[in-house]
């Protein structure tokens, strides 16, 4: 009887270590944490490091592409097609129709690095004077052994969401420069921890809100069968919230780049540290601009900034400003994956500023319409209808960049009428017929002069 008794308790006991094991999932674990699966997984096979491989070689062939082509424009196109190219076939290789989180995530941000490293080396060869004062800053004039590109490129405070900064900065930062007391740590803890639980609200804030607003209800029969102005209410609410989870991620990692110094950015005029050296957010703009413009300038700032110092301005040869624009942010779609949602939303993102500036110029230049923007009691009212329009067409955008696939941002775009595109397309064609008649035409010689 003892010996059948402990069998079953044997058996039951071995029951309950498979359906403990099988219950300990991935999925389970992640939701305990208040996490995604993917973002765990991403955590546990850096930690792991059964994927280094892919950004190991892209330094080394780095290392050693500027030691064998050194400071040549050969280098740096070489650099732009292998770092590239073996970024967009990683996404080719691993994109699925759904949010992916995988070694291209990273890699996407080493990838910047990488060819910006590659460009100021090729500036550090030229003389100083036939350089631009920013590029002065961001030459590389010394020789960067494997070990140093290699810490610049793993730098734990940046290697997965970024933000992006230079080899010279890092390298200051290595040589203990980067403080606000000379030759001691730098007195960041106060600053880094006012990032960090400016962060955390955020991810709260993200955490209780995420499973009642998601990209899925987007696709839903339930969006699709409301009304009209739901369905934009819908959309501008979400436009707003789904940034979120990118602007906890970058106030956290400030907060990290802050504490080992690599924020410090000087002192102002008052002799007070500034630590804005790696904000990739400008909060107080972000939650208060009306402008598609201003949403820009306090989002993503760093790599708004690389792209701007890397490739914008270094087209400047094309002689056309508009084009240098549309093929920057061509790049950045590319960037960010091959899939068409990412090609959407710069579209988008393009004709906006373009209307938004061409709309702004204007009210500028229009007697009448620069009086009535300028009267006070109205100011509320203009401010509320600058917002809903701004955060509906910023959702309208951000819908094709979160949905990826063209039959799933198809259906939502449908299901508004394409109102974004509608919208924008005829101001983009109306406002120079509206300028004519509000713009006097003194106005316009002005201008011509």
């Amino acid at each position: 009887m003892a010996s059948a008794a402990e069998g079953d308790m044997e058996a039951e006991l071995t029951r309950g270590l498979l359906w403990g094991f099988q219950d300990l999932s991935l999925n389970k674990l992640a939701t305990s944490l208040g996490a995604s699966e993917q973002a765990l997984r991403l955590i546990i096979s850096i930690f792991l490091g059964t994927q280094l491989y892919h950004s190991l070689l892209c330094i080394v062939l780095q290392f050693l592409i500027l030691r064998l082509m050194g400071r040549t424009i050969t280098a740096v196109l070489t650099t732009f097609c292998v770092q590239m190219g073996y970024l967009l076939a990683g996404y080719y290789n691993t994109a699925t129709g759904t949010y992916d989180i995988k070694w291209t995530m990273p890699h996407c941000v080493l990838t910047l690095k990488l060819i910006g490293l590659a460009m100021d080396y090729y500036d550090g060869g030229k003389d100083q004077k036939s350089l631009t004062s920013e590029q002065q800053i961001y030459a590389i004039r010394g020789v960067p052994s494997l070990l140093e590109i290699s810490g610049f490129s793993y730098f734990y405070g940046a290697f997965l969401v970024g933000p992006q900064f230079s080899m010279n900065h890092y390298m200051k930062l290595v040589r203990g420069e980067l403080t606000d007391v000379p030759g001691k740590i730098p007195n960041s803890t106060i600053p880094a921890l006012r990032r960090l639980a400016l962060g955390l609200v955020y991810l709260v804030g993200y955490t209780l809100l995420s499973p009642h607003i998601t990209e899925d209800y987007l696709l839903s029969d339930d969006y699709e069968n409301g009304s009209f102005w739901f369905r934009c209410m819908y959309m501008l609410i979400w436009g707003k919230f789904v940034l979120y989870k990118y602007v906890t991620c970058w106030l956290v990692t400030e907060g990290v780049c802050i504490l080992t110094g690599l924020g410090f950015n000087g002192l102002d005029e008052y002799g007070t540290a500034k630590w804005d050296a790696c904000a990739n957010m400008k909060v107080w703009l972000f939650e208060t601009t009306p402008r598609f413009t201003g949403t820009i300038a306090s989002f993503n700032i760093n790599t708004n900034a690389w792209v701007a110092r890397y490739f914008f301005k270094r087209l400047k040869f094309l002689g056309n400003k508009v084009l240098s624009q549309g093929l920057s942010l061509l790049f950045l779609a590319l960037w960010h994956g091959l899939h068409s949602g990412y090609l959407v939303c710069f579209q988008m993102e393009f004709l906006i500023v373009i209307v938004e500036r061409q709309a702004a110029s204007l009210i500028r230049d229009s007697p009448v319409l620069s009086r009535l923007a300028s009267i006070t009691v109205l100011q509320p009212l203009y401010y509320l209808a600058q917002q809903t329009i701004h955060w509906l067409f910023m959702g309208y955008s951000m819908t094709a960049f979160c949905l990826f696939t063209w039959d799933k941002w198809m259906k939502v775009y449908k299901s508004i009428y394409f109102l974004g595109h509608v919208f924008f397309l005829s101001l983009l064609f109306i406002l120079p017929y509206v300028r004519k008649v509000m713009v006097p035409r003194k106005e316009k010689l002005k201008k011509m002069e």
